[in-house]
């Protein structure tokens, strides 16, 4: 390992999505990379020059020359560094579903040379990467763990959408199976993060700073999600509240609403996962995934009351969703929560249609069931914006009304107040 110029070898980002595209594309610009992916179209529109993700550019594709695409196995045999970046999603019963990261170290396993460096991006709970994906490559490639190979941890901070916060701009934590080989991996990322790294003392802690990011988050919006189920009940406006309570300098302005994604939405659980398995029952973090979990009930029963009371019968009642990607200015639909919206509004015998600029038709058929409409329509009895999408900014809401009766309520205070019906 002493003699090994790590800084000139080739990498293999395994995984081609919203985190390992950047990643890629980055790297690309200055040594050669291989990325990697099962899915035949995905690689076929990479190669030439489109990212359905909307994270990369044609342009900036284009510039990482030492890039190229491949589906094959065979093709990562030339990598010397390999960086996993598959989704880590929950199964239905909230459980954690490792079987991407299990089958992406089985490929890289079968690979696996002397002095090969492999490191995990997906979010995870800590000791997976050293217990469940280490034992795999080992097991695989017949080599022995921090003496013949090695590994590394460095958590995605990739922000969908984010044309502000982008890869190169976030500060990166760094991790390795050993002193030395956490100071090669810190030196890599070094290459291409211009906000600096943060090399965490082992893996555990950096797998945990992860997960914790995340759980954060979730508990402070379900905290607000929480003052808006007891603010409804005294008839104040939640916004009104925090408008008011964020005037204090260190008052963290969080704001309700529904909280889906990738991330949020589904780390919380890897956290709970491994403290239920070691005997304790996390409560504050359950309980704020509860809360949020059920914000699209709350939001369609709050809806449902306003019809009636505008005297509109609920049932075959025409409305528009606006928006079913999990966060604005995104394509990305995984584990959004408007479909909690969607669903519970079609309980009610609602006739529901929906709209959303940047979602793909296709994807979303095949992952929810529901036909996307081809643009804005008309004749709602009922209007939900779900997703604060640019293109919803200039929307003409006059003119999808049924009547001066309509109902238009604004999951995300986004629409101008004056025009709405209510707000969450």
């Amino acid at each position: 390992m002493d003699n090994i110029d790590y800084s000139t070898t080739t990498i293999a980002v395994i995984g081609l999505g919203y985190v390992g595209l950047p990643l890629a594309v980055e790297f690309g610009k200055h040594r050669k990379v291989i990325g990697f992916d099962i899915n035949k179209t995905r690689i076929q529109e990479l190669s030439n020059g489109h990212d359905r993700t909307q994270e990369v550019d044609k342009e900036e594709l284009k510039n990482a020359k030492h890039l190229s695409f491949t589906m094959e196995n065979k093709n990562l045999k030339d990598a010397q560094i390999f960086i996993i970046t598959v989704p880590t999603p929950v199964d239905e019963f909230k459980k954690p579903n490792l079987t991407p990261l299990i089958k992406a170290s089985e490929t890289v396993g079968a690979v696996l040379k002397q002095n090969d460096i492999v490191i995990y991006e997906s979010t995870v709970y800590p000791g997976v990467t050293e217990e469940i994906c280490v034992p795999i490559l080992e097991q695989i490639s017949k080599l022995k763990f921090n003496t013949d190979f090695y590994c590394g941890y460095s958590p995605e901070r990739i922000n969908p959408g984010d044309k502000v916060h982008t890869l190169t701009k976030i500060k990166k934590v760094t991790s390795g199976s050993n002193p030395e080989i956490a100071k090669h991996i810190n030196s890599l990322y070094g290459e291409i993060i211009e906000a600096g790294t943060h090399i965490a003392p082992s893996i555990k802690v950096a797998e945990a700073a992860k997960v914790i990011e995340n759980a954060q988050r979730d508990i402070n919006i379900a905290f607000v999600n929480e003052l808006a189920l007891i603010f409804d009940r005294m008839g104040i406006d939640t916004n009104d509240v925090l408008d008011a309570a964020c005037t204090k300098w260190n008052f963290l302005n969080f704001r309700p609403g529904l909280v889906g994604g990738h991330c949020i939405g589904v780390d919380p659980y890897y956290l709970t996962h491994k403290a239920e398995a070691l005997g304790y029952h996390p409560q504050v973090i359950l309980s704020g995934r509860r809360i949020n979990d059920n914000m699209g009930t709350f939001v369609a029963n709050q809806v449902v009351k306003l019809l009636v009371k505008k005297g509109h019968a609920v049932r075959n009642a025409k409305a528009l969703i606006l928006g079913i990607t999990f966060k604005e200015n995104c394509p990305d639909i995984r584990n959004s929560r408007s479909i909690d919206v969607i669903n519970e509004l079609k309980g009610f015998g609602i006739d529901i249609h929906v709209y959303d600029p940047y979602a793909d038709p296709k994807e979303v058929y095949d992952e929810y069931g529901i036909q996307l409409e081809n643009d804005y329509g008309s004749g709602y009895d009922l209007i939900v914006l779900t997703v604060s999408h640019q293109p919803f900014d200039k929307i003409n809401l006059e003119s999808l009304k049924r009547g001066k009766d309509t109902v238009i309520f604004d999951v995300k205070n986004y629409l101008k107040r004056d025009l709405i019906t209510s707000r969450l």
